[in-house]
């Protein structure tokens, strides 16, 4: 074994190997710079190892899918179309086949006698394993046990130069045009060639289907109108011919004048013209044109199917638009919705068409997890880091906040939040604009106006209350989702992060306008709490108090956010059966704390009177907090 063997295999590689590291090999290697063109076929078995070892192919071994092999085969069907054309040309015109095509005959047989060769070099793809054979015993046993090696001879040998070497006279027997004709068993190679390039997405895949029907048409005009000239030449009186009939002597004149009256004859038969200008005479030509017409018709139901399901193709999601929105016309009119209502549901709809290329969740469902998160890095990370409520965490909890969000469209003058809707997600706004409203008595309020990186619906997922307001979209909008469930479980762990929101959460209640806190009393009484706690303190010790205030209400609130969302219950400072008659109920909503101790010290501050009784509202006494449910209304006194 040689060096160069040795530091190819130094474990001794079997004699297949998994083609899925020829993608990364280099240019001496084959390289495949353009994974969209590979053929669909191309996979490893599942559980084949593939490793370093098995990057490399034997010597003298040529990929399939080598660069510089893919550019040879592209090179042999321009040969083809050669091929295509000249074989019926040469069977119709006997004189062009010992004339000027003969040499260029001979250069296009040449290279083709030159893939002959190369095709036992080329390494193939075992269809039980899915793994490349390189043994050329084995791609030479393939070859020549296939029915490819004779048609590929027999297409590639110039079997009128062969006779006229053999016995020194040049022939224009009708047996060699018929030989020439085995050159179309190269067409499958142009089969090959169209199958690759539909596949191929640098490609567009109307006009390559357009191409490949364009070639088929051409080909059989021409060979037909090629035929049908060979039948007027062989015939025994030349003047009862088709062609006789218009130009007498016609073998006498120019290959091309006879060229162009059989395309024409065909293209007017293909199309169904018939001008009767040029019409079968005996009855060959009369046989001829009937199988001729019958094939027409098959040839064009093809064509018309093809360009037809082209056509189709690209018009199937307008279709698709159309019977959405009739469904929806109809499901409204059924139901009686009123108008406002289905303007909103269609312009969702018409939206969602729009920009189905756009949507997210439809492009990248496919895609592995890290893929997805990358990309959700790329477009939406300065928009979260941006916003009031995530200004200072750490990037550990954006990376993992970011793959977790939802991107989605909303048209305009879509409700995003209903108000006293129970809070299950709250949003981002990437782009565009929403209005901020309320109502009271029935009426519409505005409150404020909401832009591009400004957070909503986060009040009633900290909080744990019913959305106070409603969101409604201005103008074409994008906003990301983030999921409570999934933003609960992320700041549970990072509780330096849960600390910098809370305080981010505080200064945003702080600046928020009075009509709003209006309309949420909870996040007011809050707010006042937290001033009046503050106001206490003395001024010697207002610094440290202070701060341990902040350091305590940012625990409370932390462990809102970190952890499961306590009880609410709403207590009362008075007997259940002596309601007060004025001055309302007097209920206050506190989250219930972790001892009875600690819940009549609540009652006190809030009611200024110490309690030490506690019932339900059917007079039962409470003595163990943890049955207690949320809502429940608790009777101190």
């Amino acid at each position: 074994m040689s060096a160069s063997e040795t530091t190819r295999s130094p474990m001794g590689l079997s004699e297949t190997r998994s083609p899925m590291p020829l993608l990364f090999r280099r240019h001496s290697s084959g390289e495949i710079r353009n994974l969209a063109s590979l053929s669909s076929s191309l996979l490893p078995a599942f559980g084949t190892v593939m490793g370093e070892s098995s990057v490399r192919l034997k010597r003298f071994v040529i990929a399939p899918y080598d660069r510089r092999y893919r550019l040879w085969q592209t090179f042999l069907v321009v040969l083809v179309v050669y091929s295509a054309w000249s074989s019926p040309f040469e069977l119709a015109f006997s004189k062009a086949s010992t004339g000027a095509l003969l040499p260029v005959d001979l250069v296009v047989d040449a290279f083709f006698a030159i893939d002959i060769i190369l095709t036992f070099f080329v390494a193939y793809l075992d269809k039980s394993t899915y793994l490349l054979v390189e043994e050329h015993k084995k791609i030479a046993f393939r070859y020549l046990t296939h029915l490819w090696f004779p048609m590929d001879v027999a297409s590639t040998l110039p079997f009128q130069t062969i006779y006229r070497i053999i016995s020194g006279k040049t022939s224009r027997a009708q047996v060699f045009g018929f030989l020439n004709l085995l050159r179309l068993w190269r067409l499958r190679r142009v089969s090959k060639f169209f199958s690759r390039l539909e596949k191929d997405t640098r490609f567009s895949y109307f006009w390559t289907r357009y191409c490949k029907l364009i070639c088929v048409t051409l080909f059989a005009v021409h060979s037909a109108g090629c035929f049908y000239y060979w039948l007027a030449t062989r015939y025994h009186n030349s003047d009862s011919t088709w062609l006789g009939v218009n130009i007498p002597d016609f073998k006498a004149r120019s290959i091309w004048l006879g060229y162009t009256y059989s395309m024409y004859w065909s293209i007017v038969t293909l199309t169904t013209v018939g001008y009767g200008d040029l019409h079968a005479v005996n009855t060959e030509e009369k046989i001829f044109t009937i199988f001729y017409m019958l094939f027409n018709i098959g040839l064009t139901a093809y064509l018309i199917g093809n360009m037809t399901n082209l056509i189709v193709h690209t018009a199937v999601r307008t279709f698709v638009m159309r019977d959405a929105i009739n469904e929806i016309l109809r499901y409204a009119k059924k139901n009686r919705l009123p108008e406002g209502l289905k303007e909103q549901m269609l312009a969702h709809l018409t939206l969602k068409f729009k920009t189905a290329e756009l949507q997210q969740e439809q492009v990248l469902e496919d895609l592995p997890k890290a893929i997805r998160s990358s990309i959700s890095q790329q477009l939406f990370r300065t928009t979260l880091e941006n916003t009031h409520l995530f200004k200072g965490v750490s990037d550990d909890f954006i990376v993992q906040l970011v793959s977790e969000i939802k991107a989605e469209y909303f048209p305009p003058k879509v409700d995003i939040v209903i108000q006293n809707e129970i809070p299950t997600d709250f949003y981002i706004l990437v782009s565009g604009a929403v209005d901020v409203v309320t109502y009271k008595n029935g009426m519409e309020q505005f409150l404020s106006k909401l832009g591009s990186q400004q957070m909503f619906g986060e009040i009633g997922v900290i909080f744990n209350i019913p959305q106070p307001f409603t969101v409604r979209t201005k103008r074409l909008s994008q906003v990301v989702r983030i999921s409570h469930h999934h933003f609960k479980q992320l700041v549970q762990p990072l509780q330096e992060d849960g600390k910098i929101i809370l305080t981010n959460f505080i200064q945003h209640l702080k600046g928020l306008k009075n009509e709003e806190l209006a309309e949420m009393p909870l996040v007011s009484e809050f707010l006042d709490d937290l001033i009046n706690e503050e106001a206490s303190l003395d001024e010697d010790g207002a610094q440290g108090h202070a701060g341990q205030v902040h350091q305590e209400n940012d625990e409370a609130t932390t462990t809102d956010l970190s952890k499961k969302p306590p009880t609410r219950v709403i207590i009362h400072g008075y007997h259940p059966n002596h309601k007060p008659k004025s001055g309302g109920n007097g209920g206050k909503l506190i989250h219930l704390p972790d001892s009875v101790e600690n819940l009549l010290t609540i009652a006190e501050s809030k009611f200024g009177r110490k309690g030490t009784t506690i019932v339900m509202a059917n007079g039962s006494q409470v003595e163990d907090l943890a049955a207690l449910r949320e809502g429940d209304h608790l009777y101190i006194f």
